[in-house]
C-alpha cells in the first residue's frame, strides 16, 4: 500500500472544520460512505471535537455518536478507525468493527487505553499531546535546546516506551506530530520542515501519520491583505499542497477532510515518480 488516506468523519455538533454537517447517525454514514467510494484507506470516525477550546462530551454521547456509524460502516466492508482518548469508546468500537484506535493523547487522557489496545489486534496511533483542547494552547511552549523538534520526539519517545510496555507490538504502533496541538504556526511549520530529518519523528523509528487538513496554520498562511485568516473550508489546495510535500518526506498516512482531492494529488505525485 501506498501512502494511507484517512478520511474525517467528525459526529460531532462543534467541529471546527465541519459546523456539525454529520453530527447525526444517517449523515455522518452518507459522509463515511462517500468518503470511502472516494478512495479513503481508513474512515477516522470521532464523536469528540479537538478543537482549541473545546469541552468534552459525556462518554455516553461519544459511545452514542460514534458506535452505530462504526458498526454499520464496517459491516458494509470499510475499514474504519476510531479517533477517542477514552479507553471505553476504543473498546466499545473495537468490538463494533474498528481497526485502529487513533487517539490524539497518545494514552495520556486515559492510560486503560493502552489495554484496550493491547487486548486486540488494533493498529494505535499516539499523537503528540499535552492538554485538553480548552488548555493546550497554554502550553505551546518550547524552550529547551532544539526547540518543538526535540521536545516532541522526546515526548513521543516517553509515549512509545510506555505503549510497548503495555504490550503494543511495534507493527501496531503508528506516531503522530500532532500539528495544531499545544502548538503555534511557526511550531507546526517546523515540525513539518522536521519530517525526513534525521532529528525529526522518524528518528523514533515507526510510521507517521500528519493531521494538517484546513488547520488554522494553514489559515494564517494564506490570511488576506487585512490579516484575516483564510476560512476553514478554503484551505483545501494548501492541504493538497502539504500532502504532496509530508509524501515525499516518506510519512506513513495523511488524515484529510477532502478525499477525493487528495487521491488527485497523489495520483499525479505518484506518476512523476
Amino acid at each position: 500500500m501506498g501512502l494511507v488516506v484517512m478520511g474525517v468523519v467528525n459526529v460531532t455538533p462543534d467541529s471546527f472544520s465541519d459546523g456539525g454537517r454529520f453530527a447525526d447517525t444517517d449523515a455522518a454514514l452518507a459522509h463515511g460512505r462517500r468518503l470511502w467510494a472516494e478512495g479513503a484507506d481508513l474512515l477516522d470516525i470521532g464523536g469528540e471535537s479537538t478543537r482549541p477550546g473545546a469541552t468534552r462530551p459525556l462518554v455516553s454521547e461519544e459511545l452514542d455518536r460514534v458506535i452505530p456509524v462504526i458498526e454499520t460502516l464496517a459491516a458494509e466492508g470499510a475499514r474504519v478507525s476510531v479517533d477517542t482518548m477514552r479507553a471505553e469508546v476504543a473498546a466499545a468500537a473495537i468490538a463494533a468493527g474498528a481497526q485502529v484506535v487513533n487517539d490524539v493523547s497518545g494514552g495520556l487522557a486515559d492510560p486503560a487505553i493502552l489495554d484496550v489496545v493491547a487486548a486486540s489486534q488494533a493498529t494505535y496511533v499516539a499523537m503528540h499531546w499535552r492538554a485538553h483542547s480548552d488548555r493546550m494552547q497554554d502550553l505551546a511552549v518550547y524552550d529547551e535546546p532544539g526547540g518543538v523538534v526535540a521536545a516532541v520526539v522526546r515526548e513521543l519517545g516517553e509515549r512509545v516506551a510506555a505503549i510497548r510496555a503495555a504490550g503494543v507490538p511495534d507493527e501496531r504502533i503508528v506516531l503522530d506530530p500532532g500539528l495544531g496541538f499545544a502548538k503555534s504556526a511557526e511550531h507546526n511549520w517546523e515540525l513539518v520542515a522536521s519530517l525526513g530529518r534525521p532529528d525529526g519523528p522518524g528518528r523514533l523509528g515507526l510510521p507517521l501519520l500528519v493531521g494538517a487538513s484546513r488547520k488554522s496554520f494553514l489559515g494564517s498562511l494564506l490570511a488576506d491583505a487585512d490579516g484575516n485568516p483564510r476560512p476553514v473550508t478554503e484551505r483545501e489546495i494548501a492541504g493538497h499542497a502539504l500532502t504532496m510535500v509530508v509524501a515525499e518526506r516518506g510519512v506513513w498516512g495523511v488524515r484529510v477532510h477532502d478525499v477525493r482531492g487528495t487521491r488527485d494529488v497523489l495520483s499525479v505525485w505518484q506518476r512523476t515518480r
